[in-house]
């Protein structure tokens, strides 16, 4: 990130993650979209403050984490729910803002898949990054981040079963 960029400019980028998760596609659908369960594992870093979060999940409906180091940038996460299919495919627009400066837009599908006992997570990211501010691999690092944070929270699920 350049914080003197003062140039215009907008990248294009995509990428697409997979993950296979010993839970079923409904456990896992549900944990993107119960608002009690999302939280817990859809946040920033663990040494972060929880920043507010909510969480309106319908088509249409909003979601909004802010968040951030303590003292710091505000990192803004602001999302519109395109398209859901239960326990199969959730479409989200959103855009990521530090402070109040847009950094990025993007079209995020996730993509839930039955395999064997579990679940084959498919997680595409399709990226406008704004004027230097943001790029494609912190965004992609960051994403694996949650997947993994996901996955932890559907053990910790299955060890209370």
């Amino acid at each position: 990130m350049n914080q003197a960029m003062t140039e215009r400019s907008v990248t294009h980028a995509t990428f697409v993650l997979e993950r296979t998760y010993e839970a079923s596609p409904a456990r896992v659908f549900k944990a993107w979209s119960d608002p009690e369960i999302k939280p817990r594992w859809f946040r920033g870093p663990d040494e972060w403050p929880r920043g507010k979060y909510e969480l309106d999940f319908r088509v249409g409906g909003r979601e909004r984490l802010a968040g951030g180091p303590p003292g710091g940038t505000v990192h803004l996460y602001n999302a519109i729910y395109q398209d859901i299919v239960p326990n199969e495919r959730i479409i989200i627009a959103y855009d990521m803002h530090l402070d109040d400066r847009r950094i990025s837009v993007s079209l995020m599908t996730v993509e839930f898949r039955p395999e064997g006992k579990g679940t084959r997570l498919t997680f595409t990211e399709q990226g406008a990054f704004l004027d230097g501010w943001d790029e494609i691999g912190g965004r992609e690092r960051g994403s694996i981040q949650l997947l993994d944070k996901l996955g932890r929270e559907l053990e910790r699920q299955a060890r209370e079963d």
